[in-house]
Formats: structure tokens, C-alpha cells, sequence
């Protein structure tokens, strides 16, 4: 990598420092690939991956790829890319015991002869499922983060703000390349926080692993920075995005008024948890035969139900009187936040209600993570495999950022080895950043309301619950705000503030848009067609 005044170069830049994004550059490290890591947080865990707690798949007594793939299929609502299912289902436990196990060695429960316990989750049909009690993604990301930063071919970058990816078509200043049929990525526009100016980054090939979109619904589990960004910026870029009205939403967060959920995991149930109604009195079978292990948009909406029925702001989660464990053993993070808000999980029933949880849409990928852009990979939530169709099936999701970032890693390395580093003509064609505007007049209550505005707007809207009149509410709502978002934007300094509101906004638009698209109502896009 070598650096001018604000300008990088770097074979490879990925923009995201998850699982899918850390495996992605230790792979390619290893291979002797030059990679920038960047990230917008201080340190590498500001995403999901570290929220993850029930687990990841792995392959269970008596269980097949097929069994496996049948339980993908079954809880996508069979909306699912069929060679990327079989694809997971086939090489992604290797992947776990090469990776995780055997070159991490993340410490998996077992029993006292080194077999590894596994539990179950919603749609499962059998114990497949590996764990570290409830911080299995805690675990992970502690021995990605290890192994990224003592590694010499990685370069980390904190605290940098994608802003806009650049492009031949969008943004060369030689004619050219604009003359050409096939846009290429060339790198990314990037805010560093330390100092607050621009950085250019170029770049052979870019790897978009920003994660996922929760924060624009006003309850969610997931991080502050998954606002959609990186499905914004390839969706500006003209890159194909596909199945972005899928947003599944997790039905088990611990309810508390205001701020970011606390998750519930799944695997609270898996062990034996059942939900009840305030009065005592289990409910889950009179919605589906498979009860509390349905998948989660059925008991998403399940639960919804319930809370109109009764006008209750939640329903109960009964592990104290289902589950012959001690729950502060086997859910230590979720027993003491629990015991928090005066919870005690051994004796009383847990207080639940739905939340954003994970876009099962995003930037289309093949099974290598090649977008539709040339030199632009998309891996890890905000891309969209095909696994998951029209509903994530549990404790997949780490599994697919871990399994795609490592063939997007191969498949980067093999095109390293040709001839395909960017010319000079063409990186001297991209101009820096140029600030749109100098009004000083970023203020953050008015930045405060209009996310207010956006998350009220898609939880009401655009949440588990569609019809065709919300829909058509919310995209004119979004409009409006998109609108004066770009006139502010037009004429304010960049900001981090401001970057995070425009992609939020954007995001919400997208997926709005798709959602009126798509009038069929299937898995966790739930329509109503009033």
C-alpha cells in the first residue's frame, strides 16, 4: 500500500471488519495479498458479529447436507438461490472446522471428552448448532481481531466512513472510460474521523462487508453502525440489488423502553423455552404444529398477534418452568443483563418483544461474492447469496459471512495474480473529494428528528406488518425527507452524522420500493393488501 496527501493505494480494500469481512482479509493475507481493512469504529467489533449469541451450524448426529439444505429451504419459504443453498449446506461445516476450530480455535462448547454440545434453534429439526454458552460471536470476533491485527499483509484503517465508491462511469474525469459498457469499482470515497477530511482510496478490487440495516426501524438488535450502507452505495453505483424487502425481524428481545435491543437468543427455546401470555397459559401451537421451534417470521407475528389481542406492550418467554439448566450457566450474558431490569431467569419469566433483526436481501453475489460490477465483491449481510430467500433460517448467518468471505478471498487472489492491477491513466482520472457545500449549519436536533422521523416511519410502515396504503405512505414520506436530505447535503460540510442519516435514508427507500414491488406475501415480508 502506498499513500499520497489523502490518497491510498491498496490491492485490495474492504470496507467492514465483521466475520465476513476479517475472514475475507485474513484469507487473502495469507495468500500474500496486500489488504486495507477498514473500519468505522475504533476498534474491529463495531458490528454484529459480536452480538451473535445462540451460534453457528455445524453438522449434527445423523445429519446430511440435505437435511440441512431442507431446513433453508423450508424456513426461506423456497424462495431460495438452489446452488447456494446446496453450496452452505455442502462446504460450510468444513469451513467452521478449518477456520474456527482448527486454525482459531475458538472454544466451542464440549463435554469432557472434547465432543462438541449442540443445541437447536427455530426451524431446525435436529441439534446441529456449535455455541460458546450465549457470546459464540463475542468468541469469534475476539479470534478474528487476533489473528487481522498481528497479521503483516493487513492494513487497518479505524474510524473511516465509506461515503460513495468510486467508479469509471460516475466518477473519471477522462471521457473514455465513461465510453465503456462495463462500469468498474475502482476503490471508495472515505471520511477518517480523526481528522475529518476525505481520503480517496483506490483500490484493484473492493469488498463491501458493511453488515446490516436494523438501525433504520426503530427497534432492532443490531449495532449503531448498521445503517445499509454498503447496499446504498452499490445501489448508487448501478450494482443489481435484489430481495431487499425481506427484513427479518427476531422475535425475542428483552423489552425494555427506549434504545437498541437486547437480544433474547434462540437457543433459550431450542433448550425448551416456550412463550407464554401474561395469565400463564402457553400459545405458540394454536398458530403453528411446530410451536416455539416455528421459524421466526411465524413467531414474529405470532407474538404480534397476541400483543393486539390483549393490548399488552409484551409476552413472556418461560425458561424458569421449560428448561432442566441452570440458566446463568448456560446463558451467563443474557442471565445478568436479565437480572439487570430484576429478571431473575431461573425463577421468572422473561418480558419479549419483536425487533429489526437481519436483511435477508442485499447486494446480489454469486457463489464467489462477485457483484454485477466488475471488481466489486459483496459478502456477509448486506449481500444477498440467495441462501436465505425469503427468511434467514437460524445460526446461518455467521456461517454464510464465514463461507463467502473465504471464496471471495480465493477468487480475489486468483484475479491478483494476473494481470489486473488498475493503470495509471485510469487512477489519475479519479479527482479527490470535493466538499459540496461550507453553510456551518449542521445541527443536531434537526438530525436527531429526522431519524426519529425515518425509524417511526419504517416500524410503522414498512415493518411486520405491510399493506399497500402504508406503503405507499411510507415511500412518499421517504421522498420528501430523501429531498431535503440532498439540498442539506448539497450545502454542509461532510460529517459523520450526516453520511449515516443520507445512507439510513436511502436504505429505507429501497426497501420501501421493493416492498411495493413485490405483492406476494411470503416469509418475512408479511403483506396485507389493503
Amino acid at each position: 500500500m502506498y499513500q499520497e496527501t489523502g490518497r491510498y493505494k491498496t490491492q485490495v480494500l474492504i470496507i467492514g471488519s465483521g466475520i465476513a469481512g476479517c475472514t475475507t482479509a485474513l484469507e487473502l493475507a495469507d495468500q500474500g495479498v496486500e489488504v486495507t481493512l477498514a473500519t468505522s469504529g475504533q476498534s474491529l467489533d463495531s458490528g454484529n458479529t459480536p452480538y451473535a449469541q445462540g451460534g453457528i451450524v455445524f453438522r449434527g448426529d445423523g445429519d446430511s447436507p440435505q437435511a440441512l439444505k431442507k431446513d433453508i429451504l423450508t424456513a426461506g419459504a423456497n424462495c431460495n438461490y438452489l446452488r447456494a443453498v446446496q453450496f452452505l449446506a455442502e462446504k460450510g461445516p468444513q469451513v467452521v472446522q478449518e477456520l474456527l476450530v482448527d486454525r482459531l480455535g475458538i472454544p466451542f462448547s464440549s463435554d469432557k471428552s472434547g465432543h462438541f454440545n449442540l443445541t437447536r434453534e427455530g426451524g431446525h429439526r435436529l441439534n446441529r448448532i456449535l455455541y460458546c454458552a450465549d457470546y459464540t460471536g463475542r468468541s469469534i470476533m475476539d479470534g478474528l481481531s487476533r489473528a487481522v491485527q498481528q497479521h503483516p499483509n493487513i492494513n487497518l484503517l479505524s474510524r473511516r466512513t465509506a461515503i460513495d465508491l468510486l467508479t469509471t462511469h460516475h466518477q473519471s474525469t477522462r471521457l473514455e472510460f465513461h465510453y465503456q459498457l462495463n462500469n468498474q469499482c475502482v476503490g471508495a470515497y472515505m471520511l477518517n474521523q480523526h481528522t475529518g477530511s476525505v481520503e480517496t482510496v483506490m483500490a484493484d478490487m473492493t469488498v463491501l462487508a458493511t453488515g446490516g440495516l436494523g438501525q433504520i426501524f426503530l427497534h432492532t438488535t443490531n449495532s449503531r453502525s448498521s445503517i445499509g450502507s454498503g447496499l446504498t452505495m452499490a445501489y448508487r453505483s448501478g450494482a443489481k440489488v435484489m430481495n431487499t424487502e425481506y427484513v427479518q425481524f427476531h422475535p425475542t428481545t428483552l423489552f425494555q423502553r427506549g434504545g437498541q435491543q437486547f437480544l433474547i437468543s434462540e437457543a433459550v427455546r431450542g433448550e425448551g423455552a416456550k412463550f407464554i401470555r401474561q395469565d400463564g397459559t402457553p400459545f405458540m401451537k394454536e398458530y403453528d404444529p411446530r410451536g416455539d421451534l416455528a421459524p421466526r417470521d411465524v413467531v414474529t407475528r405470532a407474538i404480534l398477534e397476541e400483543m393486539l389481542k390483549t393490548g399488552d406492550d409484551f409476552v413472556y418467554l418461560d425458561a424458569a418452568n421449560f428448561v432442566n439448566q441452570d440458566m446463568q450457566q448456560r446463558f451467563p450474558t443474557i442471565f445478568d443483563k436479565c437480572l439487570e431490569l430484576g429478571v431473575d431467569m431461573n425463577a421468572d419469566p422473561i418480558p419479549v418483544v419483536p425487533a429489526a433483526h437481519f436483511s435477508c436481501g442485499g447486494v446480489l453475489v454469486d457463489l464467489e461474492g462477485r457483484t454485477t460490477m466488475n471488481r466489486l465483491y459483496a459478502i456477509g449481510e448486506c449481500s444477498c447469496t440467495g441462501v436465505h430467500g425469503a427468511n434467514r433460517l437460524a445460526s446461518t448467518s455467521l456461517l454464510e459471512g464465514l463461507l463467502w468471505g473465504r471464496n471471495a478471498a480465493w477468487s480475489i487472489a486468483k484475479r491478483a495474480k494476473s494481470r489486473n492491477a488498475l493503470s495509471n491513466k485510469l487512477m489519475h482520472s479519479i479527482p479527490d473529494w470535493a466538499n459540496p457545500g461550507n453553510e456551518d449549519n449542521e445541527d443536531p436536533a434537526l438530525i436527531a428528528q429526522d431519524w426519529a422521523n425515518l425509524k417511526h416511519t419504517m416500524w410503522n410502515y414498512v415493518g411486520i406488518v405491510r399493506t399497500t396504503s402504508r406503503l405507499k405512505r411510507a415511500n412518499e414520506d421517504l421522498q420528501n425527507l430523501n429531498k431535503r436530505l440532498i439540498e442539506f447535503y448539497r450545502n454542509t460540510p461532510i460529517s459523520k452524522p450526516l453520511i449515516d442519516l443520507f445512507h439510513g435514508c436511502q436504505a429505507a427507500m429501497i426497501i420501501t420500493r421493493a416492498a411495493l414491488r413485490n405483492t406476494r406475501s411470503q416469509g418475512c415480508h408479511y403483506r396485507v393488501n389493503k
